[in-house]
């Protein structure tokens, strides 16, 4: 029985990271994929090769027993592999010995299904495995697969739905009114196939909202800037407001509003994603728009206004 060197199979030293060990394997699980591989037998038995090598690497537990077999493995199969036999000490390995102890803690029913010989012979049956035969390993999920979105503001403000094309997949992806610049969807189960029984990976987005010339977001808020003249500040009067549902609203200016003043416009903020029909505000702040051209009687007013003043 070959002797399985799973650090050569990913491509990695034997002090490499965890971290390291996930690249690894996710940048061959990409080119070996099956679904990129087009019925290539030796291609999806390397792929079968590389995810039994991160079964075992992956998890730190395992990857640690498995470190301790070590050059032990050929006394391992001279003394019987399962069970022990021989008077060698594989305590020291399974963790004591303990019959159903399985290896680390990990267990097997049935059938071994794609694991090599040697993965069987030392997982399976082996280590408080039964001796009539191998146990099979909890299927494990596939890989979860990573992707961005960039989307308008306006798009996130009235939901919007994109087709992705990913690894050669089509993805529908409905967003819901709301969402927030960074914030994750997941597709459950869209990701990779798993291995041996487990679930597929996941989809998981991050969605990237463009900025707005017109509006500031703050959680739900949005803030504006509402332009004002001269007369409507001191008299009062109404503005104009664009608002983000494309509607204008004619805002009341109170006499005497000064410059910076923040006006509310409940519930015309972005809509809430996690509780769809709510709002939240649109702040305007105000700011006096100056005349730069006037004319004889303008400027005669203005004149009038100073000397009362």
């Amino acid at each position: 029985m070959e002797y399985k060197d799973y650090y050569k199979v990913l491509g990695v030293s034997k002090k490499a990271t965890q971290d390291e060990i996930k690249k690894a394997y996710r940048k061959l699980a990409i080119k070996y994929h099956p679904d990129k591989t087009h019925g290539d037998k030796a291609k999806e038995e390397k792929f079968k090769e590389i995810s039994e090598a991160n079964e075992v690497l992956g998890d730190p537990g395992k990857r640690k027993k498995y470190d301790q077999l070590g050059a032990n493995w050929k006394q391992y199969e001279q003394f019987g592999g399962a069970g022990g036999q021989g008077g060698f000490d594989w305590s020291q390995f399974s963790g004591g010995g303990q019959p159903g102890g399985g290896f680390g803690g990990f267990s097997f029913e049935g059938d071994a299904g794609g694991f090599s010989d040697f993965f069987q012979h030392i997982f399976g049956g082996g280590f408080g495995g039964s001796a009539g035969g191998h146990r099979r390993s909890p299927g494990h999920k596939g890989q979860d697969l990573i992707s961005e979105m960039s989307i308008s503001f306006d798009e996130a403000y009235h939901g919007t739905t994109r087709i992705i094309n990913l690894n050669g997949k089509k993805f529908r992806i409905k967003i819901r009114p709301g969402v927030k610049d960074g914030q994750k969807i997941r597709l459950a189960e869209k990701g990779n196939p798993g291995y041996n029984g487990g679930r597929a990976g996941d989809l998981i987005i991050t969605i990237k909202v463009m900025s707005d010339s017109r509006f500031t977001r703050k959680g739900n808020d949005l803030y504006a800037e509402l332009p004002i003249d001269i007369p409507t500040a001191v008299l009062g009067g109404k503005a104009p407001v664009n608002t983000p549902d494309g509607k204008t609203v004619m805002l009341k200016i109170p006499q005497g509003t000064s410059c910076g003043k923040k006006l509310r416009l409940k519930g015309k903020g972005m809509p809430a994603y996690e509780h769809p029909g709510r709002h939240g505000d649109l702040y305007v702040e105000t700011s006096i728009v100056v005349p730069k051209v006037l004319s004889k009687d303008e400027k005669a007013l203005f004149e009038k206004l100073r000397k009362s003043n």
